[in-house]
């Protein structure tokens, strides 16, 4: 086990170190990439100033959702920014030299390559919570929790979607997975009726990407929290046994390259 986290914390920093040797290339990015998130914050602050509240979100509820959600992409698509590749990588035969490493294959796979642009929504997100959220201990912590448990959704989801490839041979379901939950978990999820609502609850769990633990940052609840967890841990569960289970399936394309 020791060795086990020795060696994914060694692949975690030759992957920071990669980033960190083009710094002007990183700040560059994640410049584009706060711009980016400044302009979703201007938005809705001047349509909260003209329509008021919309079922119970108002410009201050908006802020700690665009807060979870820029800090939670940060981590899935930016630190762990393989979780997006896993079916591309599939397909094009690019997991023959990580199965020949003693170590377990996603978790090398999604610590190899941080997402500069993407590092812009971790620094971002923080930096907005503090400064719009009106943080407190508590909410702080109801931040942090949130957000761990969004961020593992988040990975779990992409992880998921894109080791159906292994099944399909095709890496479509990857992407659309990844731009059905950003899109959708843009939005508060009471925004949304009917068929799509609980669409964002179950096939596409958006809502627990953003609307779920915003709400708990301004107002805590025990078993909500538990519920997210409990979601969290579930779809880990099923992205890891998906990927475990394709990788049995996998078949090489003798393409050597670093993942």
């Amino acid at each position: 086990m020791r060795r086990t986290a020795t060696a994914l914390a060694a692949t975690f920093r030759a992957a920071a170190a990669e980033v960190r040797a083009n710094r002007a290339a990183l700040v560059a990015q994640a410049t584009v990439m706060g711009v980016n998130d400044i302009v979703w914050v201007v938005f809705w602050v001047l349509f909260f100033r003209r329509v008021g509240d919309v079922r119970g979100w108002d410009g201050d509820t908006i802020m700690i959702l665009l807060a979870v959600i820029t800090t939670s992409a940060g981590i899935a698509l930016g630190v762990l920014a393989n979780a997006r590749q896993i079916g591309r990588m599939a397909v094009d035969g690019q997991l023959d030299a990580v199965l020949a490493l003693p170590v377990p294959p996603l978790g090398h796979v999604l610590l190899r390559r941080i997402e500069a642009v993407n590092v812009g929504d971790l620094l971002f997100g923080p930096v907005l919570f503090v400064l719009l959220c009106s943080p407190t201990p508590a909410r702080t912590g109801a931040f942090v929790f949130g957000v761990a448990c969004a961020s593992t959704l988040m990975t779990s989801f992409l992880v998921l979607t894109g080791s159906l490839a292994f099944f399909l041979g095709r890496n479509e379901g990857g992407e659309l997975g990844f731009h059905a939950m950003l899109l959708l978990g843009a939005y508060p999820a009471d925004v949304f009726a009917g068929a799509a609502k609980i669409l964002l609850y179950t096939v596409v769990p958006a809502a627990f990407v953003s609307t779920v633990p915003s709400r708990l940052v301004g107002d805590f609840d025990v078993g909500q929290a538990a519920g997210l967890a409990a979601v969290a841990a579930a779809f880990a569960v099923a992205a890891w046994g998906t990927f475990t289970l394709g990788l049995r399936r996998y078949t090489s394309g003798s393409v050597w390259t670093r993942a």
